[in-house]
């Protein structure tokens, strides 16, 4: 497996309120940039089990299936299906940390192309960034 690339921010507001963007999947396209769409296919216990998403980012294009794993503090998912991708494995951890969340989020991206693994830390990288940011001014907003 691809060496995973991690960043964490800060948000201002409870961890459950993190999560619940976190776990509103319908909106990711309103707050990650090149998500065209989320759908949610299959459901355990109120939440997402499986995700089908389309990706549009400049360096990754794909329409993909992830399987998630919720925690109360964390939620991790899987690749299962993609036609490019042949990893888009990350999670979230969300720590309390007084009146804001620090969110971490790890990802590993892989691709069914020769790609230098300078440019899948490079996707990894931008894809991480704006999506903190994302999370950050959709949970701020």
């Amino acid at each position: 497996m691809a060496d995973q690339t991690s960043a964490s921010i800060d948000i201002e507001a409870k961890p459950d309120e993190v999560m619940a963007v976190i776990a509103d999947f319908e909106h990711y396209p309103d707050w990650v940039d090149s998500m065209k769409s989320a759908e949610v296919l299959t459901w355990f216990a109120g939440k997402a089990k499986t995700v089908r998403m389309v990706l549009d980012h400049t360096l990754v294009k794909d329409n993909y299936v992830l399987a998630y794993e919720w925690k109360p503090q964390a939620v991790s998912w899987k690749l299962i299906e993609g036609t490019l991708l042949k990893a888009m494995d990350g999670s979230y951890l969300l720590k309390a940390n007084g009146a804001k969340t620090t969110v971490t989020y790890t990802l590993t991206v892989d691709i069914n192309m020769p790609m230098i693994g300078m440019f899948k830390r490079k996707a990894e990288k931008t894809i991480i960034d704006s999506a903190l940011k994302g999370l950050k001014n959709r949970v701020e907003g």
